[in-house]
């Protein structure tokens, strides 16, 4: 059977943004990363100079992550760009991704988050868990309507971050589907 996908957010669950600015949580490191110009102002044929984002990382979150069991997929509006700049510091190798293309940020009118759909379409009937700060009880339903197979909606706390809870949780339900995590 094949092991279910972990879709992985990174703000939020990975880079806990909303902690304070001025407080690096415990065990995390920091990284700052060059802001590109906006699509629209490189057609405009402008060049904004904008300082670097700062992300708080913990490495000890990829471990973590791989000895759950899942095949680990970006669910992140980075996309390719949490390979090149997430997945080093966290000890990741490259990670597939969901290309979200138009809908990417576009808000849907029956309030399901712009991933969603995007995600069941790419599990293709697979079971999945989804690790992101942004879920609401309108996506679980969505799930529920449109995928055939189990699925975990795991909300993360943006000022917190993945926790040991949060790590047991998705064990937890890899368990339900019926695969275990690798001892070690």
């Amino acid at each position: 059977m094949n092991r279910p996908l972990l879709f992985l957010d990174v703000d939020g669950p990975l880079n806990p943004y909303a902690a304070k600015p001025e407080r690096r949580p415990e065990g995390y490191t920091t990284i700052r990363v060059p802001q590109s110009t906006g699509a629209a102002e490189e057609r405009r044929g402008l060049t904004l100079s904008r300082r670097p984002l700062r992300v708080w990382l913990n490495p000890e979150h990829g471990r973590a992550l791989l000895r759950l069991g899942y095949e680990l997929c970006w669910a992140t509006t980075w996309m390719a760009d949490a390979n090149r700049w997430i997945a080093p510091v966290l000890g990741l190798p490259d990670l597939s991704f969901v290309d979200f293309g138009d809908a990417l940020l576009q808000d849907r009118p029956d309030g399901v988050h712009w991933k969603t759909g995007p995600l069941v379409e790419y599990a293709n009937g697979r079971p999945f868990a989804w690790v992101d700060d942004e879920q609401a009880d309108v996506d679980q339903e969505y799930v529920t309507a449109h995928h055939r197979a189990p699925a975990l909606l795991h909300h993360v706390s943006p000022r917190l971050g993945l926790r040991e809870t949060d790590f047991r949780d998705l064990a937890e339900f890899t368990r339900s589907v019926g695969i275990s995590p690798p001892a070690g």
